[in-house]
Order: C-alpha cells, then sequence, then structure tokens
C-alpha cells in the first residue's frame, strides 16, 4: 500500500462514517419530531433518559427497532468512532509500509483516544 492509496482510504473512511452517522441522526430526528411535534416542553423540571440509552447495547437495540432516541444515539457513536476507527486503519497501515515511526505515533495517538473515551464523565 503506498501513501496515496492510503491517504485515499482514509479520507473515504471518514466521509462515509460522517455521512452515515449524518444521515442516522437525521432520520432519528425527524422520527422523533414526527412521533413528539405535539408535545408539552417542561423547562422547570428535568427527566432523565431510560438506562437504555446509557449502554451501546442498549442503543443499538433502540436503533434496530427505529426507536427515535436510539437512533439519534447511535448516529452520535458512529461520529465518535469514526476517527478512532481512521487512527486504527492509519496504524495497520503504516504498518503495511513498515514505517515504525508513524506506527508509534499513530499507536500513541489511539492509545490516549481510547483513554480519554473511556475516563470521560
Amino acid at each position: 500500500m503506498d501513501d496515496r492509496r492510503l491517504e485515499i482510504t482514509m479520507g473515504n473512511l471518514l466521509r462515509i462514517g460522517v455521512l452515515v452517522a449524518a444521515g442516522l441522526v437525521t432520520i432519528g430526528a425527524l422520527i422523533y419530531l414526527a412521533q413528539h411535534f405535539n408535545d408539552h416542553t417542561s423547562f422547570r423540571s428535568f427527566t432523565e433518559e431510560s438506562a437504555d440509552l446509557r449502554t451501546v447495547g442498549g442503543i443499538v437495540k433502540l436503533a434496530a427497532r427505529m426507536d427515535s432516541r436510539g437512533l439519534i444515539q447511535l448516529g452520535l457513536l458512529l461520529l465518535i468512532a469514526t476517527p478512532v476507527a481512521r487512527v486504527v486503519f492509519a496504524v495497520v497501515g503504516f504498518a503495511l509500509e513498515r514505517d515504525k515511526l508513524y506506527v508509534l505515533v499513530s499507536c500513541i495517538v489511539l492509545a490516549v483516544l481510547i483513554v480519554s473515551l473511556l475516563h470521560a464523565t
């Protein structure tokens, strides 16, 4: 794999990831608006979301049932996962090119991303 092909493939990965994420969020938002367009919003009290929307498994289950909130959350998760997938792809691509310095730098970036995602509050 040469540099140009790696660059094009990474660009396509980012483009497809963002477009799919945007599509999921848009579909979820349209479904949500169609179901709740007439609801009254109260800004005096806060109602937390269901526990299903706080786990990846729950989000996937809700999205599979075409639940609007599940689709929106899945789209946002995909949007977060897209740059992480790009870094993973960079590690593999640079390893195939036998470029040890860029493999090391990409691994460090991946470690920082994973630690920040796992320890976010």
